[in-house]
């Protein structure tokens, strides 16, 4: 390990008075090698933290653009990121935090073809992405290559933080052996998420991932911690390692990493592809100009949704209701589902095609149409 300068003398005071990290303790950080995946809101308090904190190296991981609706939780962003890449965003704001870090961007999607490689070459990994799919196969490309993992999600108002993939304890696989139905779980664009909730469980996942790298204190190994932040509570559930476990069990029958997507049931195998129960909202523009009646357009957001932006002509059926009411559409017409971002849309059309409708799912929902089609509906 190398020594400290004494510019570090100076910024990691604080440390270095504590009998717990001491200069010793100081230079273990300083050679740490951390990856963090995602660099948006469970990422970007965690890589402030450890970048203020120290660790040496920080790897992350991410494909995608900054936009307005990142800032009310990714705090590592600003206005001025806008449109730029997160990657380029997080490096210049770390790099004026602390110019002692290096920082390795890796402007990719985690995959299956680059997890291992990736989580490999790291000591730990913090997780910070917002699916099941990457969960699963950061998880098991930690197990594989004998690496820890911090885990970290949010929803809404409730948040969880553990540690997977320590010798002895459990991994994520234990706690999930199987993701639920991708229908039942919306994402944080649909479902929302208090801002300020992925700032506490990204900082608490940095807290765990100093003590792993100092090997003080007792880690959240074995040990699910829940935060409600609406009652201000933290509880904690004991994990056990699953000897029957896919992956870290006493007989493993996972032993490479799998098509994770497929796994999760996003794209399940002998699915019809996208392009066949979406339309494109230029493609679903052009069609409207046909005969009266023969598209109708069921917006299945929540009431306070369709206040806010809607598609002209467009009816209200809440996802919620829609199978109740499925008898006030017209089964001669096409109907074209309509939400937010496109998920629960395709959920729906699922259900009208079940029941017999010929119907598609707007592509992007509602977001994209004010995009490509027409600018005066708001975006939210």
């Amino acid at each position: 390990m190398s020594p400290l300068s004494p510019a570090e003398l100076v910024r990691y005071s604080r440390h270095l008075t504590l009998p717990e990290v001491g200069p010793g303790g100081q230079q273990r950080l300083k050679a740490a090698r951390v990856l963090i995946v995602g660099a948006g809101g469970l990422g970007s308090p965690a890589a402030l933290y450890l970048a203020a904190a120290g660790v040496g190296t920080i790897g992350l991981v991410d494909f995608d653009a900054v936009d307005p609706s990142n800032l009310q939780r990714q705090v590592l962003h600003g206005t001025g990121a806008i449109g730029r890449s997160k990657l380029e965003s997080a490096r210049e704001r770390l790099g004026d935090l602390n110019p002692e870090v290096r920082v390795e961007a890796f402007p990719e999607r985690l995959s299956s073809s680059n997890a291992r490689r990736l989580v490999g070459s790291f000591d730990l990994t913090l997780d910070g992405s917002d699916n099941f799919p990457t969960r699963y196969l950061v998880s098991d490309a930690s197990v594989l290559e004998r690496k820890v993992y911090v885990y970290g999600s949010v929803f809404r108002f409730e948040g969880q933080v553990s540690v997977f993939g320590a010798a002895g304890g459990p991994c994520y696989r234990c706690l999930f052996a199987e993701p639920p139905p991708p229908d039942l779980i919306p994402n944080c664009a649909d479902a929302g998420v208090l801002g300020v909730l992925p700032g506490v469980i990204g900082t608490l996942q940095a807290v765990e991932a100093i003590k792993l790298i100092l090997g003080i204190g007792d880690p959240l190994v074995g040990r699910l911690l829940l935060y409600d932040a609406l009652r201000a509570s933290v509880r904690e559930v004991r994990l056990h390692r699953d000897p029957a476990c896919a992956v870290c069990g006493d007989q493993p029958s996972v032993r490479q990493l799998v098509d994770y997507e497929v796994f999760c049931g996003v794209s399940p195998v002998g699915a019809p592809a996208a392009t066949e129960i979406e339309i494109a909202p230029r493609s679903l523009d052009a069609l409207r100009s046909g005969p009266a009646g023969a598209v109708v357009l069921v917006d299945v957001r929540e009431p306070w949704e369709f206040d806010l932006a809607r598609i002209e002509g467009s009816r209200l059926i809440p996802f919620g209701e829609l199978s109740d009411r499925l008898g006030e559409l017209d089964s001669r017409a096409t109907i074209v589902t309509v939400c937010h971002r496109g998920a629960r849309s395709i959920v729906a059309q699922q259900v009208l095609a079940g029941a017999g409708y010929r119907a598609k799912s707007l592509a992007g929902g509602i977001d994209r149409w004010s995009v490509e089609v027409d600018p005066g509906v708001p975006r939210y």
